[in-house]
């Protein structure tokens, strides 16, 4: 009788995702992949898993990836010091070098590899390949003193988007395959620039007119002012806990990204905690979730 009573609560928990399943079928879910869910290996084997799922039922998964973490150990290793201003990681020639070489050449392959190895048809991508993201120099502002003009700092072959191929993109998934990006881009001069995964994929979802941005993240998500979870904001809710320092630190320009998303044709953007195992299935398949949604 057990063994019936848990099959019926697995039919159930199926048909609950069916809705879903029928409302996302045939459409793009950009996914960014960062945090405790690439470094822990259950959670990189159940994500995997998702993204096979996905594309099994018909959804078109696009991966962009990060690697801070990884791209720290391996300047470590070389002895080589990482320094970051308002949160960015000066790339001076060498250190861009090693960033193209642990995103692009390591960290890349090892997540078509893991999603390969469970049934899918991952092919690797950076901004290079297909000139599928050109960029340009991004420039940080620091304000020094009232009434005067805000410092310009250059830390070097750090990037922001100007155009996404987006054709090729979709040429992929049209035919089968789950593109997974490193968000590294190329410049008008031939010079590779690292750019900010979160802000790759707003770009990517907003090019491809995405049904849903996911962020994975380290924590549950947008939190108010009494640390409680908020499930859905519009726009106007984020802005306001934004102008109310509510949402800060690192959170601040992962809502900015949404909303930007958002703004640009995304239907709907989520910020869900990457250490839960199939964070993404929750998410997307369950009448409640688990995260933070964010609409406009």
């Amino acid at each position: 009788m057990e063994n019936i009573l848990n099959s019926m609560e697995r039919a159930e928990i199926l048909l609950e995702s069916l809705p879903y399943i029928r409302r996302f079928y045939n459409k793009t879910i950009v996914i960014k992949y960062g945090g405790h869910a690439m470094v822990d290996d259950e959670l990189k084997d159940k994500f995997a898993q998702d993204v096979v799922m996905m594309k099994y039922i018909g959804i078109n998964p696009v991966v962009v990836h990060g690697g801070g973490p990884q791209i720290g150990n391996f300047l470590s290793k070389l002895g080589k010091e990482s320094k970051f201003v308002q949160g960015m990681r000066i790339t001076d020639k060498e250190t861009m070098d090693i960033v193209e070489m642990v995103l692009v050449g390591k960290v890349n392959k090892e997540i078509v590899g893991l999603i390969n190895r469970h049934g899918g048809n991952a092919v690797g991508l950076s901004g290079k390949d297909g000139n599928l993201i050109s960029a340009e120099k991004y420039l940080l502002s620091e304000d020094k003193a009232k009434h005067t003009p805000s410092e310009i700092i250059d830390i070097g072959l750090v990037g922001k988007v100007k155009t996404i191929n987006s054709q090729l993109i979709l040429s992929l998934t049209q035919n089968g395959f789950i593109p997974i990006i490193a968000p590294t881009g190329i410049g008008d001069a031939g010079e590779t620039y690292n750019i900010n995964a979160d802000i790759v994929a707003g770009e990517i979802a907003a090019a491809l007119q995405a049904e849903k941005l996911l962020l994975l993240t380290d924590v549950q998500g947008v939190m108010n002012k009494d640390k409680q979870l908020i499930n859905t904001m519009n726009g106007k809710k984020a802005l306001k806990l934004i102008d109310d320092g509510v949402v800060e630190g690192g959170m601040f320009p992962k809502v900015k990204c949404c909303l930007k998303a958002l703004k640009a044709g995304v239907k709907k953007a989520h910020i869900i905690d990457g250490r839960l195992k199939h964070a993404i299935l929750l998410e997307i398949f369950t009448d409640k979730g688990i995260g933070t949604e964010i609409v406009l």
